[in-house]
């Protein structure tokens, strides 16, 4: 048992690691695109491959978890819930690496307009990821349901940005290339976001055994024990 509870530890550990090295990413992509910080896009890009290695080093973990101690119940869903986080983790750094190749391109022309609602919607999406990751370690379903309800404040964000940003085109068809990188990263911030409630509803099925995903958080009920769940629709 103790050689299992260490494994456990371990890769609660690595999940750590690889959430503060992935949300680390994202601030910097953003604080790149508003600082036009080339350099620092090029150090975001640089450090991928760290996420990456946990990726593959906590995947090894969970499988030989697997096949060691054959979990049931509440232990199998918590590798389970793992196995999707890291998946969900290695794809916002992903799209954090992909921000920064736009910002590069972005900084070698002038500046379209000021950046005011990106930011506050990266800050919004890198929210939802902190407190998603918060969520499992604090083991908390009801702070994963609020993470999920957030995605929407997030879409708003993208509708209100992408409007906008297409007026410059109107405006002056030279701008249209640039128009369309920051398109493109509003699009990478909203899928960070995603992943951020498919953390959540993880966590959510590994405290209650309840499948959320696919279906709308509408509005949390409060239970008896004072505790929250889901009014879900399809």
């Amino acid at each position: 048992m103790k050689d299992r509870d260490d494994a456990f530890l371990t890769l609660k550990n690595l999940v750590a690691q690889m959430s503060t090295h992935t949300v680390g990413m994202f601030e910097n992509a953003i604080r790149a695109l508003i600082n036009r910080d080339t350099e620092l896009a090029r150090q975001v890009l640089s450090t991928d491959d760290q996420v990456n290695n946990l990726d593959l080093q906590i995947e090894e973990i969970c499988i030989r978890i697997l096949a060691l101690y054959e979990p049931k119940g509440p232990d199998l869903r918590h590798i389970l819930t793992i196995s999707r986080i890291i998946n969900d983790l290695e794809r916002i750094g992903d799209h954090c690496t992909s921000i920064c190749r736009e910002v590069i391109h972005l900084n070698k022309v002038p500046q379209v307009k000021p950046y005011i609602d990106i930011p506050r919607m990266g800050d919004a999406a890198a929210n939802m990821v902190r407190d998603a990751i918060d969520a499992y370690f604090r083991c908390d379903s009801d702070l994963a349901l609020k993470v999920i309800k957030r995605d929407d404040t997030v879409d708003e964000y993208q509708a209100q940005i992408i409007r906008e940003l297409l007026t410059y085109i109107l405006e002056d068809v030279r701008k249209t290339q640039p128009v369309i990188w920051l398109i493109f990263i509003t699009r990478r911030i909203e899928r960070i976001a995603d992943h951020a409630s498919n953390i959540a509803e993880q966590v959510y099925y590994m405290e209650t055994g309840t499948v959320i995903r696919h279906r709308k958080v509408v509005e949390p009920k409060e239970t008896q024990g004072g505790s929250s769940e889901p009014d879900t629709a399809d």
